[in-house]
């Protein structure tokens, strides 16, 4: 029996699925269970998000929820490399991106999982990597 690739969220995405916007929550619903992941660094954007909206304990509490049954991706020495490689092919042919979305392209390239972002434009861009919209 052959395993699905790990379905990494980006941040809008999740946003999307706790928001119900889009065909996320589909996506979520259709997929492998163990399947589904987040980078560390969308749980950091979800949780500054968290604290800026007008009821944190609310999206905090909705968070901390969705963490519990998704596996967690650390941003570790192997997801450093790889972001850092992404970095230097997109400036080399003058393409620049954020911080934030290079650390998520590494992790997934570390990790071998497949992006779920609605940002197809900025990931897109990204040699190697295979991205899925579902919104």
């Amino acid at each position: 029996m052959r395993t699905s690739p790990l379905i990494a969220l980006d941040t809008n995405a999740l946003i999307h699925a706790l928001k119900g916007v889009g065909r996320v929550r589909e996506g979520l619903a259709a997929s492998e269970p163990g399947r589904i992941a987040i980078p560390t660094v969308v749980a950091y954007e979800i949780e500054y998000g968290a604290l800026r909206s007008g009821s944190p304990e609310v999206r905090r509490s909705e968070l901390q929820r969705l963490l519990s049954v998704v596996e967690i991706l650390p941003f570790h020495p192997g997801a450093a490399e790889r972001a850092a490689k992404v970095r230097w092919e997109l400036e080399s042919r003058g393409e620049a991106t954020g911080p934030s979305d290079l650390m998520i392209a590494g992790t997934a390239l570390a990790f071998g999982c497949v992006p779920v972002t609605h940002n197809v434009a900025g990931f897109s861009r990204v040699p190697g990597l295979m991205i899925e919209d579902w919104f």
